[in-house]
């Protein structure tokens, strides 16, 4: 990526020179897909801990430099135990944004997760081969945009939220995707009446074709209005999936204004910190124009040693996007 002062002084000498518009015209195009937003972090990456010292946590995250926050399901109930209005100002005391909240699309159905296995239901398909195990069976009862969108708006709004998040949902068949649309579109007019956006998050399940040789990313694309529903694309279930993710963005674009930035190894199965996998950042920064991306979240699904991994990533990060 051209820095802004080597930029300015290569633009310097073509305009003495008289010369190649067309380059400079190219390094402008490169610079305005540049993000300008700093680093965010969705909170799934610490679940444990987060778990165990919300505040605590929050205080290590803000020490690494992470200054936006999209939060996750908890089993502490609420925001972590706190209300919307709480969590925000906890957040904001360290010197940080909450930015989006994700909420399941259905109701949760909770059972105890092998470490390394799959999640329980309603939550991300083909996870990290690190998870630790978890017991979600005590886990207090969790809203879900299926049957309290409304409740989840309201809060949202309550916390200051730019974003409300579908984190997961049935796509299994025709039907869960028709009733899954059907959620998307009633939650992206309600946020849009409250002043907030909706969007959906993917995992590598929706690129696999269903009844009738579509994809579930493909139907939720064409069959939601786009200006209430909007996508996180997450890179690495992306990737995983076979798929190109400025491909997407140019197919579909300004449809994209949250991303997970998330890096997975060339196993195509583990979970990594950013930059220690294959996922082409880069490429997909330069292409933040065209997807409309607003804001970014590094996550890393459960990570097994949180603090480290959020640091080793927001050092990556921080040099890619150099």
């Amino acid at each position: 990526m051209i820095s802004r002062r080597h930029f300015l002084r290569d633009a310097s000498a073509l305009a003495i020179g008289g010369l190649a518009l067309p380059q400079l015209a190219h390094a402008s195009d490169l610079l305005a897909g540049a993000p300008t937003r700093p680093i965010g972090l969705q909170l799934f990456t610490l679940f444990r801990p987060m778990n165990e010292d919300p505040k605590g946590t929050l205080e290590k995250v803000a020490a690494v430099g992470y200054k936006e926050i999209e939060s996750a399901f908890n089993l502490r109930g609420g925001y972590y135990g706190y209300t919307a209005k709480e969590f925000k100002k906890l957040v904001a005391d360290l010197g940080m944004t909450w930015r989006a909240h994700h909420a399941g699309g259905a109701p949760f159905r909770p059972r105890p997760a092998a470490a390394g296995g799959p999640p329980p239901s309603g939550q991300a398909p083909g996870g990290s081969a690190q998870r630790p195990a978890m017991d979600f069976s005590k886990m207090p009862p969790q809203l879900n945009l299926r049957d309290n969108y409304q409740q989840l708006v309201d809060e949202a709004v309550e916390g200051g939220l730019s974003y409300l998040v579908c984190a997961s949902t049935p796509v299994a068949t025709l039907d869960e995707i028709q009733k899954s649309i059907e959620v998307f579109q009633k939650t992206g007019e309600a946020c849009k009446k409250a002043g907030i956006g909706f969007a959906y998050h993917n995992h590598s399940t929706e690129f696999d074709p269903v009844e009738g040789g579509k994809t579930p990313y493909e139907l939720i694309l064409s069959q939601t209005d786009k200006d209430l529903v909007k996508m996180e694309l997450d890179l690495a279930w992306a990737t995983k999936a076979g798929k190109d993710p400025v491909e997407i963005f140019n197919q579909h674009p300004g449809r994209f204004p949250l991303w997970h930035i998330k890096d997975i190894k060339a196993d195509n199965k583990t979970i990594t910190e950013v930059g220690n996998g294959v996922v082409d950042f880069k490429r997909a920064f330069a292409a933040a124009k065209v997807a409309g991306l607003k804001y970014f979240f590094v996550e890393q699904d459960m990570a097994a040693t949180p603090i480290e991994s959020i640091t080793t990533s927001y050092t990556n990060l921080t040099k890619i996007l150099a």
